[in-house]
C-alpha cells in the first residue's frame, strides 16, 4: 500500500501525474544547468592542447600526447555512443565535441 501526503482520499493517478510533472521540471532544470555551448567547447579544446604542450616540454612528450589522446579517445567513444543511439552526421559529431570539452564552461 502506498502511503500519499493526501492520506487514504489521495487520487493514485492524480499523485502520479504530480510526481512525473515534478520529475519533468527537475531535469529540465538540470538539462539547464550542465548544458554547454560551443564557445566552452572551443575553449575546452584549448585548455586541453595547451595542457598537453606544456606537459610534454616540461616533463616528457609522451605524457603531452597521452593526455591529448585521452581526450580524443573520449571523444570517439562518444561518437560511437551517439551513433549507436541513432544520432548521425554533423549533430553526432557536435553532441560529442560538447559532451567531451563542454567541461570549460565551468572555468
Amino acid at each position: 500500500m502506498q502511503q500519499w501526503p493526501e492520506g487514504r482520499a489521495a487520487e493514485s493517478e492524480a499523485a502520479r501525474e504530480g510526481y512525473e510533472s515534478d520529475m519533468r521540471a527537475v531535469r529540465a532544470e538540470m538539462r539547464e544547468a550542465t548544458r554547454a555551448d560551443m564557445p566552452a567547447a572551443h575553449f575546452g579544446v584549448g585548455v586541453v592542447l595547451a595542457t598537453g604542450v606544456v606537459l610534454g616540454l616540461s616533463t616528457h612528450p609522451v605524457f603531452g600526447g597521452l593526455l591529448v589522446g585521452g581526450f580524443c579517445a573520449l571523444f570517439l567513444t562518444t561518437l560511437a555512443v551517439m551513433f549507436v543511439r541513432g544520432v548521425r552526421g554533423v549533430d553526432a559529431c557536435r553532441r560529442s565535441y560538447r559532451f567531451t570539452f563542454g567541461w570549460a564552461n565551468w572555468i
